[in-house]
């Protein structure tokens, strides 16, 4: 029974404790009262009855002609005359009769009246004893209307009791629910401060918890922070703050692994006569130069989720998605470095610019040098030149492909596929699912990142997201031996409040299945859009499934924001996993992160291992699992 049906449950019977026992009191006191008053009715009217029969020095007749007189006026219920022999003169009787007062009342609470007596004399002769008992009607009258009026009171007061004590508990129960919320958010890896209550007691217990959440959110904070520290000072140059060349060249290797890369577009920048540069103005002047470049590739970089680089001591490199139209941004991005540079090169060429296109299945070897032909090309061109080679990108994201895609969908012509996650003992964690379509027109099946671009564009993503949960959960109900399986889901879905009310229902309808549904977000959703993430997750945990990051550390340097998500595991990027095994750096900030993660309630699994050498040296980090070509199934 929870504390608050158990105070609710005290109340009410303080409650009527007190009013059974202010009732019975009362009442037992009142019918006290009553026969008192009663008795001494009798003893008086039997004392005037004699006295006046005396003084007439009445016979036997004119005692019973008095007696029956007095009788009929209906105020007694016995008066008897007895001669000194025994011998009765005159009675009169009638049965004792409560009138409107309920029979069960004068049972329960009967008044016990002692009957008067007297003596009749003449003279010093005494003629009889008179005995006379006063009618209890109109005392059991009084004391029930005593009693109903008494409940009445009563039951008003508890009522106005219920009311005050109704207030106390809404006024007790709010600040009550804030330290019940808190510690059930801390205990599901939520750290968030809450209000302190006016309350003394529940003052010091939100004191007490707040100080510790404080204290923990000020260690996450400081492990957050060494750990960035650690991150940058492994993948990032010291003088610009950009990725260095190894960082960017495995970010680059990774994206030209995948499909769905084709049509992205890499620049290779330079900054124009580099040597003379330094020569004229000083090594200081020139890393305020490149400080420069590189501010102004990060902008431009973030605003299209690219990436920016410096992979030599005067060259720079930005990754672009297919979306992002390559000469367009080129432009952009050389009018800003001629504005920025001006001030501290002085007037003459700033910077070069090289375009390259990645296809799927070329070798980066190949596309570095078609690249760096077109750089150049445009070195060789004169004063701050743009020059490209290989062929323009073409969007794929059009009217006649979202119908297809949607046709596919409305169809069921869409299925998974299981790629393992395993632990470090090589035993099977959940399975990732990867979707397939097989749209009109096309004779194989094709995967979903491939439409990726389309379906984000014409807003599909959530559809398909729900597709590949509704296949994923009648695997799990088909397949009980399962441990799991992971979807990754789009920003799109997580923002969209319909996605989300669907998901929700499924997980409803399916609440056995719910614990081995593995639900992924990109880290760059959780970077863009925290509080849909903190509501998503809140929402999932709720509805029983697990929530955590996919791709982690590649663009999400907000460590210290996870303490307060509530996630329940991380993916960490394959960009830092490639090479662990002849970079100690990575591997002392992987070890680092996972032993953060792991305070804060997560698993860590690492992404893309390739070969044994990097799964060991991932071993080494205290990683959880992992998952890659590297990574089998025992049979």
């Amino acid at each position: 029974m929870s504390m608050y049906r158990q105070m609710w449950l005290a109340i009410i019977l303080s409650t009527l404790l007190a009013l059974l026992g202010g009732l019975l009191a009362s009442t037992l006191n009142a019918r006290n009262y009553l026969s008192e008053q009663l008795s001494s009715k009798n003893t008086d009217n039997a004392t005037a009855l004699a006295l006046a029969l005396s003084q007439q020095q009445a016979d036997a007749v004119m005692v019973e002609l008095t007696v029956s007189a007095l009788f009929d006026s209906g105020h007694y219920e016995l008066i008897r005359v007895v001669d000194p022999l025994g011998k009765i003169i005159v009675e009169r009787t009638t049965p004792a009769r409560a009138g409107t007062v309920p029979e069960w009342f004068v049972s329960t609470l009967p008044l016990d009246a002692t009957p008067g007596q007297a003596q009749i004399s003449s003279g010093w002769t005494q003629l009889g004893t008179l005995t006379l008992v006063s009618n209890s009607r109109f005392a059991y009258q009084a004391l029930w209307k005593s009693v109903v009026q008494l409940v009445l009171a009563l039951g008003l007061s508890g009522v106005i009791g219920g009311l005050l004590g109704v207030m106390i508990l809404r006024r007790l129960r709010e600040p009550l629910q804030r330290v019940i919320k808190q510690a059930n958010d801390i205990s599901e890896r939520r750290f968030v401060l809450s209000d302190v209550p006016a309350v003394p007691e529940l003052r010091q217990l939100a004191l007490a918890m707040n100080g510790m959440v404080t204290r923990l959110k000020g260690m996450f904070a400081e492990e957050a922070q060494r750990l960035e520290v650690l991150r940058i000072t492994a993948n990032y140059d010291p003088v610009t703050g950009l990725a260095n060349r190894t960082f960017f060249l495995v970010q680059l290797l990774d994206s030209l692994d995948g499909e769905e890369a084709a049509g992205d577009t890499l620049l290779l920048l330079r900054v124009a006569d580099f040597p003379r540069l330094t020569q004229r103005l000083g090594t200081p002047a020139v890393d305020e130069v490149l400080k420069t470049f590189a501010a102004v590739l990060n902008q431009h970089a973030t605003q299209v989720a690219g990436v920016a680089a410096r992979i030599g001591d005067s060259d720079f490199a930005l990754l672009l998605p297919g979306q992002v139209r390559a000469r367009d941004m080129a432009n952009r991005v050389l009018s800003s470095l001629v504005e920025a540079c001006v001030p501290l090169t002085g007037k003459g060429p700033t910077a070069y610019i090289g375009i390259g296109t990645l296809k799927f299945g070329q070798d980066m070897a190949g596309l570095m040098a078609e690249a760096s032909s077109a750089l150049i090309a445009a070195e060789a061109a004169g004063n701050n030149a743009i020059r490209e080679t290989g062929s323009e990108f073409t969007a794929h994201g059009n009217e006649k492909t979202t119908e297809l895609l949607r046709l596919a969908l409305d169809q069921g012509r869409v299925r998974l596929l299981f790629l393992p996650v395993l632990d470090m003992k090589g035993r099977l964690i959940h399975r990732e699912c990867v979707m397939e379509l097989l749209p009109d027109g096309m004779d194989a099946w094709r995967p979903a990142r491939h439409f990726q671009q389309v379906a984000e564009e014409y807003q599909l993503m959530p559809r398909m997201d729900l597709s590949a949960l509704e296949l994923a959960l009648e695997k799990l109900r088909q397949d009980t031996g399962l441990p799991g399986l992971s979807i990754s889901l789009s920003a799109l879905s997580i923002g969209e409040k319909s996605f989300r009310a669907r998901l929700l229902g499924l997980l409803g309808e399916n609440r056995s299945l719910a614990g081995r549904l593995w639900l992924e977000v990109p880290e760059t959703t959780a970077a863009k859009r925290i509080e849909n993430l903190r509501e998503f997750v809140a929402e999932v945990r709720q509805a029983g499934g697990r929530v955590g990051l996919g791709n982690f550390g590649r663009h999400f340097n907000q460590a210290d924001v996870l303490h307060d998500l509530g996630l329940d595991f991380l993916k960490i990027d394959s960009s830092f996993i490639r090479g662990l095994q002849y970079s100690t750096a990575n591997q002392i900030f992987l070890k680092s992160l996972a032993a953060v993660a792991h305070k804060m309630g997560m698993q860590v699994y690492g992404e893309g291992v390739i070969d044994r050498a990097e799964l060991a040296a991932l071993e080494s980090t205290g990683f959880d699992g992992a998952s890659g070509a590297a990574v089998r199934e025992q049979t």
